[in-house]
């Protein structure tokens, strides 16, 4: 099955509502009032999930229990009165959530935006097998990274409010890793997690088609080249039409290993390929919708959209 382009939500409007809900670890609560007050200056109704500042009570990194943060993901999704779907934070949990929810009662509700990263990449994935779902590949709105980056906070307002503003996507850093131009519909996103969800329900079975997505955090070279190995090994990037590499912060021994690394593995598939696209754990966040066609151009180094991410 080839990756094909998702539903859309529409875009954002002065006065609309939002859910934000933490689907998987916990939020601080100062940080997470910073950033809920910046959804409000956007002039955006915030609706608070019911457990968005809870805690599991056994499992201190969780954000409650799987059964409270898939319901709270599931009211937010179904709640008329929202127009998006925004995460506090990545973390941990989100597979956890995933076979709670009830897909055939998402599915009745029309689709609207979901935002987040890292962890989220198990909803994004999820959205789209099971719904069809478009989704946004962006900032967490309770840490640090959105409350103190403006760059971040101003990319993710503009793609939500004028989507048509930011239908080409850059850097300043991006690399031209293989040369070449293609088409494909984006998918992927964290790495980690995109190689937990191999062969497990609610998750695709390639990436034939798309433009793949990859960034972590924090992971030694070795399991980043175990992880993508495996990728590579099970067929999932077989018929992946391009690759954008987000940042991989704090990865050891050093950015060069990894760029060589990417380059050995990724180059035999004979497709474009990018690095440092300015997306993931890094200042000043690039949102890149996910769900979306749209052409990479290596040489170049831009992503243009086919359409504008949002209705």
């Amino acid at each position: 099955m080839t990756a094909a382009a998702g539903l859309r939500g529409r875009r954002l409007h002065p006065g609309d509502a939002v859910s934000v809900v933490a689907p998987c670890s916990p939020v601080p609560g100062d940080v997470l009032d910073a950033g809920l007050a910046v959804l409000r200056g956007w002039g955006l109704e915030v609706v608070e999930g019911e457990h968005l500042r809870g805690s599991h009570p056994r499992l201190p990194y969780l954000a409650g229990t799987d059964a409270e943060r898939a319901a709270d993901l599931q009211r937010a999704w179904l709640d008329p009165r929202t127009s998006a779907v925004v995460c506090a934070r990545g973390g941990d949990g989100a597979h956890r959530v995933l076979d709670r929810l009830d897909f055939t009662e998402l599915r009745s509700a029309p689709a609207k935006v979901l935002v987040g990263f890292s962890d989220v990449t198990a909803l994004h994935e999820a959205f789209a097998v099971e719904l069809g779902a478009a989704t946004l590949h962006g900032p967490v709105v309770g840490l640090e990274s959105f409350t103190e980056d403006a760059a971040a906070a101003e990319h993710l307002r503009t793609t939500l409010f004028a989507p048509e503003s930011a239908t080409v996507l850059t850097a300043p850093g991006a690399e031209t890793l293989v040369a070449g131009r293609a088409r494909g519909v984006t998918v992927g996103g964290n790495l980690s997690v995109l190689n937990d969800s191999l062969a497990a329900p609610h998750s695709r079975a390639s990436a034939a088609g798309g433009l793949v997505l990859l960034e972590d955090v924090a992971e030694d070279v070795s399991r980043i080249d175990r992880m993508l190995t495996q990728l590579l090994r099970s067929g999932w990037m077989e018929g992946a039409a391009g690759v954008l590499l987000g940042s991989w912060a704090r990865c050891t021994p050093d950015a060069a290993t990894v760029r060589t690394l990417m380059l050995e593995r990724l180059a035999p598939l004979g497709v474009p390929v990018v690095g440092e696209f300015g997306f993931g754990h890094r200042p000043a966040q690039l949102t890149v919708p996910l769900g979306a066609a749209a052409v990479l151009d290596a040489g170049a180094r831009t992503l243009a959209l086919e359409r504008p991410a949002l209705l």
